[in-house]
């Protein structure tokens, strides 16, 4: 786990109060986008194709401060776009900070060590660093040379400030466990906090569409990764839960209105990553006006092989809660990885059969040229 002990208690006590209010559906972490704008252009994103209009929008401060306001949560995820680009940024993560919410703010860190000097170091704001993989694999993923060095360097300073910092990984289709394991381990080696890690949800609108991996390979890859860190004690930040189920392990329901997206649009339905399914004009009309029963995996073809913490960590966390006795031995023992994966939840919708079966399962490694 590497998530510090005052945040996992602030959390659980909030879920409870929730659980005890017998409140169905709540929001635990606000994903917050103010602006789409970003200084890269990665091959997997679905955040860039905008119109300049668009990404010339910035959220205020003031309805950043509304966002949280009026949906509680705990946790605010600060993305984008690049969030460091928003010239308010160090006013809207003050007011999150006073209001005592945990504030992750999410980066490419280009721009980190240049902006370091407006923000002050507090156990509720942690830089979420994105590094998709070491050096060859990250600078690959976004499309430029020289990130990852950057990226370093401004953890690096980071936490020479102390700073709490994270690192924000994602899988793409070609990755080997080996690989994957030997940048955990050079990441805890680094000294950071933790790491969040999910494959890559396949964005209809990413630039490119060959590279996102299949959810059983998903479930394998993550399988040969922990079977490989067995003694490592790497710092994930996600719960025991989580863990078992991108290895195949638990039947999970999506639970989208768990990490609710305010963008400049307004409350996008039902999650950040679909981006083509409307907006609500407030949090209230997002959860009681969305038509939940059509999304996830096994409601929507376009959920059909995600396995994204949005979607997935409040499933995993409500479960821990059910079944406390289960959540601890799978902390304790680690993931399985070994046997059949866990049942495929039954699908409610018709596939068309486009193509051969072959080419739609192939494993091939894609390249990830830009």
């Amino acid at each position: 786990m590497g998530i510090p002990l005052r945040q996992s208690l602030a959390v659980l006590r909030y879920v409870l109060r929730q659980r005890l209010r017998g409140v169905e559906r709540y929001p635990l972490v606000l994903m917050l986008e103010p602006l789409f704008r970003c200084n890269l252009a990665c091959a997997g994103c679905g955040k860039i194709d905008y119109p300049e209009d668009i990404l010339d929008r910035r959220l205020s401060p003031a309805e950043c401060m509304a966002a949280i306001d009026e949906c509680g949560a705990p946790v605010v995820s600060i993305a984008g776009g690049e969030p460091l680009i928003h010239k308010e940024m160090p006013e809207i993560v003050r007011g999150f900070v006073r209001r005592k919410k945990f504030v992750y703010l999410c980066t490419n860190a280009l721009l980190l060590s240049r902006h370091m000097d407006d923000y002050i170091p507090s156990p509720y704001l942690t830089f979420s660093v994105h590094l998709d993989g070491n050096r060859e694999r990250h600078d690959a993923s976004v499309c430029r040379t020289g990130v990852f060095d950057q990226a370093v360097e401004s953890i690096q300073k980071a936490l020479q400030r102390r700073f709490r910092v994270t690192i924000n990984c994602t899988l793409f289709q070609g990755e080997s466990a080996a690989e994957v394991a030997k940048f955990l381990d050079d990441v805890k080696a680094l000294g950071v906090e933790g790491v969040t890690i999910s494959p890559g949800f396949s964005y209809e609108h990413a630039p490119r569409q060959d590279f996102f991996i299949q959810r059983d390979a998903s479930k394998q890859l993550f399988r040969n990764i922990f079977s490989l860190g067995k003694g490592h004690g790497w710092r994930l930040n996600h719960s025991s839960l989580f863990l078992n189920f991108l290895a195949g392990n638990e039947s999970y329901r999506c639970t989208p209105w768990g990490n609710p997206t305010r963008n400049v649009f307004g409350w996008q339905r039902p999650c950040y990553l679909l981006v083509d399914e409307g907006y609500a004009p407030t949090f209230k009309a997002l959860l009681e006006e969305t038509d939940w029963k059509l999304y996830g995996t096994g409601n929507n073809p376009k959920c059909a092989n995600c396995m994204a913490h949005c979607g997935y960590e409040i499933t995993a966390v409500n479960d821990t809660i059910n079944h406390p006795l289960k959540a601890v031995r799978v902390f304790l023992r680690g993931p399985r990885t070994e046997g059949a994966f866990a049942p495929e939840l039954p699908m409610t919708y018709s596939v068309p059969r486009t193509g051969s079966d072959d080419a739609k399962s192939s494993g091939n490694a894609a390249s990830l040229e830009c």
